[in-house]
């Protein structure tokens, strides 16, 4: 699940296979505005397809001329990014 408030958003719960075509939709709808920082504090589960959703949100936004900046990645998605070699890619902030 995702949840706004203007340009900072929280994604909560886990983020996996199961869910990540919602949790992409549901960033499709809430992501608009030119700027989002969006804090990964509440994802209690992660495989690899979060790599994967996250770095779909920041081509999308590259597309539209947006920005997008992720907060407090939890350890097993640090440990996914160094592993696949994407750390830089996500631009932690």
């Amino acid at each position: 699940m995702i949840v706004c408030n203007e340009d900072r958003c929280t994604v909560e719960g886990p983020v996996t296979a199961d869910n990540v075509l919602s949790l992409l939709a549901q960033g499709a709808q809430q992501f608009t505005g030119p700027r989002v920082t969006i804090d990964l504090s509440g994802v209690t589960e992660v495989d690899s397809t979060a790599l994967s959703l996250l770095l779909e949100w920041r081509r999308e936004a590259i597309r539209n001329g947006r920005e997008v900046r992720f907060r407090n990645l939890p350890a097993s998605m640090k440990s996914l990014a160094e592993l696949y070699g994407v750390t830089e890619l996500l631009g932690e902030d």
